[in-house]
């Protein structure tokens, strides 16, 4: 009975195999086959990838995955599950966020000049980027490198889009600029009474102001991914000799995002008047003079956000990632002794030890260091090139400002891209790329020195270089010809009359009247112009200046951007070969934790101190301030020649210097290192064959009598 019951088991069982194999022919069974089963077979063939390498534990790691959705994965979308298509990914992730540094630096200018906010309300909008950077760099770079760090970058992105969104909030919320600041003309008005002292009252400026500064937060927030684990999940898909070039490539996004932002913020500021006018109601005005700004914003938020979905897709790591992390372990050792065979344990006791076994490193110190003087190099760049080009050359803050970002990105983005290229492909080792560094820094001191010898005739500026013909007195912009027309140095808007000098703005020209002919603007009846040629426009009024500053027929400025350009472009040369011996001198588990002490110490040297003391120096170099109507210096438009110049060559030459004795110091401690490096896994070697040899024997032992 038993055996039949068992026969009819196995006859049902064949029967039911035999159902399923055999062809179903009816219309309605190909629909549920279609819908039912195509998805469940597509995530299995993308999980078991038929290749021969996934099996063999030498050349895949139980982390590497498909490139999907959660379940959701499917066999053609496999072909972006590489390192090149991340890199595409983190640039365009990257993109948004440097897009909205240039922003907030141009927002930030006009939120100084429309709300007035104290010195330490503007302090801290532009430093909380920085500091909340600083407070969150180890605890990313900890917990972000233990997991997949694709998703954290996708959490960056979308930290960023928030970001964004609240920058464009205040613009089209409130009233920040105002119609009547827009069509103001500094002109001669006789008899115009000046302001009285006391403090405007805007009723939106405080929630205006903690707007922009939850919106630092928060950019400085989704910084932190971007440049930490970002950088180290390409590091570690990468062979070692081949990381430079991508770390340039991922390097220049961000730079390229800045300018990007800076060109869309110039924009920004040309605002529709005209339509503004037209407009019947108050909320209409203001929203139409600002709707560049929250919709640049807002662009730059969809950008962000449309990243987040395929960075979700890829996993903890990439196929191949195993075999390449393989290939690095048997490179010649170059990290530290005191760091063989440890591991960062999840907790606050074994992260602080890690830290401090990094500060203790004096390669890795040393090339933090030099990564500070290499912001410091291009914060004094920022800031000081502008106000020497207005001081040596007599250009106007426009003119400046954007020669300034002409010369300083574009050297940027090429200095790091060839210093990555130059890396790859020469394959530099450690001591190498400290030699490099070195080298390059002294060349762009010699190339910065140069700039001493560039001189211009400048053109005279009544009142800074000029008496007014004998009638005023140098440092005073003030003469009997302009003294009743009422005039503020709130804006520098020169001019430059028939008599071939620059003045201030048509106002201290004595100039009561104003035409626009073609591409220029003329201005008239200017008491102060009194010599030189004249010519009469189309309606027979004769002209007394033009806006814009003289041609003083400087040839020499040319070959200033030149000697500039070119130190610019050296002293970036460091920045990719810096970064990668902090990785390369740390194991592979210990590069997420090593970025993140970079960074925490970058942003609190390099960042946050800076623009005190650059504002500090420059303020004792100046000559002449721009004093509002309370008696308070509000800014500095003209500055001591000679001062600026030592100031900015001086500061500029001395973190090159630092850059140089930095790397002078880890090529003596690189030695020592690796010497004691190669003696340990001697050692080890040596130990660890004699028990392998064992191993092996018992098992072949073990076999024969089998």
């Amino acid at each position: 009975m038993a055996r039949d019951k068992r026969k009819t088991k196995d006859e049902v069982k064949q029967s039911k195999v035999v159902e399923r194999n055999e062809p179903q022919n009816t219309v309605e069974s190909r629909k549920i086959e279609t819908h039912m089963i195509t998805l469940p077979t597509a995530v299995k063939k993308a999980a078991d990838i038929p290749d021969k390498k996934s099996t063999d534990p030498k050349y895949s790691g139980p982390s590497e995955g498909p490139f999907g959705f959660g379940p959701l994965v499917f066999p053609c979308l496999q072909r972006f599950n590489n390192v090149k298509f991340f890199l595409i990914m983190c640039c365009l992730v990257t993109l948004p966020h440097g897009m909205i540094f240039a922003l907030v630096d141009l927002s930030l200018k006009v939120y100084v000049s429309q709300l007035s906010p104290s010195v330490s309300e503007a302090f801290l909008m532009d430093v909380t980027d920085y500091g909340s950077s600083f407070l969150v760099s180890i605890l990313v770079a900890h917990f972000g490198g233990r997991g997949n760090r694709a998703r954290w970058m996708a959490a960056a992105s979308i930290v960023t889009g928030i970001a964004a969104i609240v920058f464009g909030a205040p613009y089209f919320y409130y009233e920040i600029i105002r119609l009547g600041a827009v069509v103001e003309e500094h002109l001669c008005i006789y008899g115009r009474k000046p302001k009285v002292c006391g403090a405007s009252v805007i009723p939106h400026k405080l929630i205006c102001v903690y707007l922009f500064i939850l919106g630092q937060f928060l950019h400085g927030i989704a910084g932190i991914p971007l440049h930490v684990l970002a950088i180290t999940f390409i590091f570690d898909h990468v062979p070692t000799f081949s990381a430079g070039l991508y770390l340039a490539i991922a390097d220049a996004s961000l730079t390229f995002g800045y300018i990007m932002g800076f060109l869309l913020g110039l924009k920004n500021f040309q605002m529709p008047v005209k339509e503004a006018m037209k407009a019947v109601g108050h909320v209409q005005k203001f929203r139409i003079l600002q709707n560049g700004w929250w919709k640049t914003y807002i662009f730059i938020a969809i950008g962000s956000l449309c990243t987040t979905l395929p960075l979700l897709c890829f996993p903890s790591n990439l196929p191949g990632a195993h075999k390449i992390r393989l290939a690095k372990n048997q490179e010649h050792p170059c990290i530290d002794k005191r760091l063989i065979n440890k591991e960062i344990k999840p907790n606050l006791k074994s992260v602080l030890h890690a830290i401090w076994c990094l500060l203790r490193n004096p390669v890795m110190l040393t090339q933090i260091f030099c990564k500070i003087t290499e912001s410091l190099t291009f914060k004094a760049s920022s800031h000081f090139l502008p106000l020497y080009l207005q001081t040596h050359f007599l250009l106007t803050p426009v003119h400046s400002a954007m020669l300034t970002g002409l010369f300083i990105f574009p050297g940027c983005i090429v200095g790091r891209f060839c210093g990555g290229y130059i890396v790859d492909k020469l394959k530099m080792n450690i001591k190498n790329k400290l030699k490099f560094i070195t080298a390059v820094s002294a060349i762009s001191i010699l190339l910065f020195l140069f700039l001493i010898t560039v001189n211009c005739e400048t053109a005279r500026f009544p009142g800074i270089n000029d008496d007014y013909d004998g009638f005023g007195e140098i440092g005073n912009l003030r003469a009997p010809c302009n003294e009743n027309c009422g005039c503020t140095s709130t804006s520098y808007t020169a001019i430059c009359g028939r008599n071939e000098k620059q003045y201030f703005s048509p106002c201290f020209a004595g100039c009561s009247a104003s035409k626009r002919l073609k591409t220029e603007k003329a201005y008239y009846n200017c008491s102060c112009i009194k010599e030189g040629l004249t010519s009469p426009d189309e309606e027979g009024q004769y002209i007394d200046a033009f806006s814009g500053t003289c041609n003083t027929k400087c040839l020499t400025l040319p070959l200033f951007f030149a000697f500039y350009f070119s130190a610019a472009i050296y002293s970036n040369l460091s920045c990719i070969p810096a970064l990668l011996i902090i990785m390369e001198t740390v194991p592979t588990s210990w590069t997420s934790i090593s970025l993140g002490v970079t960074f925490t110490l970058l942003k609190f040297i390099g960042f946050v101190p800076s623009p005190l003391f650059f504002q500090t120096v420059s303020s004792l170099c100046c000559t002449f301030w721009d004093i509002n109507e309370c008696g308070r210096k509000v800014r500095c438009w003209i500055y001591h020649k000679e001062k600026l110049v030592y100031t900015f060559m001086g500061t500029w030459i001395s973190t090159q210097i630092a850059t140089g004795i930095f790397c002078l110091y880890a090529i003596c401690r690189h030695d020592y290192m690796v010497e004691e490096n190669a003696k340990t896994l001697a050692t080890s070697v040596r130990l660890a064959k004699p028990v392998k040899d064992k191993k092996a024997k018992n098992k072949e032992k073990k076999m024969i009598n089998f």
